[in-house]
């Protein structure tokens, strides 16, 4: 660990360092409601749409309420359209909505609206998360990476974990590309928050270049 990735690795958790999850407002715990909510954003930032319009559409629908699996599935479809609408999520609100909608009804009957019995019945297989987890209607890959980089924080057996966007970030910030490298990093800061300000430098060079100015 050079001294020069220590500054870089500072001035990005300094600058940039807050989760997407903390961002939308989800104070997240291993318990079901900020699960699902984050299950909910992870599903909103996978689409080709800019991540602080998937923040602030998540937003939305918690301040409308859509909290929980139930309160998404007791919503109507309007009702979701009209809070995606808000959060100026317009490109894809009515197929969101839907899928939102389906979603929920689905957590709820196959796993109680409890995303952690997705967790306990994959018993330490990722993979097995991972397709659990896409069993959520209009959550692909990118979906599900989004969710484990986050629950990675109130989840430890999955971290160090830091996906290919993660890794895109620290390419262009010069840092190294292993987990356990950039999870030493991390610091007390923690690889999910090192992650997601990553992410933020993946998707914005002014981000990067913020974070090498004040490096410097």
């Amino acid at each position: 660990m050079s001294a020069s990735q220590s500054a870089v690795a500072a001035a990005l958790l300094d600058r940039h360092g807050t989760t997407y999850a903390k961002e939308a407002g989800i104070t997240l715990k291993d318990t079901p409601q900020p699960l699902y909510q984050l299950l909910v954003l992870s599903s909103l930032l996978s689409a080709r749409i800019q991540a602080p319009i998937a923040v602030a559409a998540a937003q939305a629908l918690f301040h409308d309420g859509m909290r929980s699996p139930r309160t998404m599935a007791d919503a109507t479809w309007q009702q979701r359209v009209d809070a995606l609408g808000e959060g100026g999520y317009r490109r894809y609100d009515e197929r969101t909505a839907t899928q939102l909608g389906e979603g929920a009804e689905r957590l709820l009957v196959e796993h109680g609206g409890d995303l952690r019995r997705v967790r306990r019945d994959a018993d330490g297989d990722e993979q097995a998360l991972v397709s659990g987890l896409r069993e959520t209607p209009g959550l692909g890959p990118a979906g599900a990476d989004i969710f484990l980089r986050e629950a990675q924080a109130v989840w430890p057996e999955l971290a160090p974990r830091f996906d290919a966007k993660a890794l895109k970030g620290a390419e262009r910030l010069g840092l190294p590309k292993e987990p356990k490298r950039l999870a030493r990093l991390a610091g007390e800061a923690g690889p999910a928050v090192l992650a997601a300000a990553l992410v933020r430098a993946a998707l914005e060079k002014k981000v990067a270049d913020d974070v090498l100015e004040h490096a410097g």
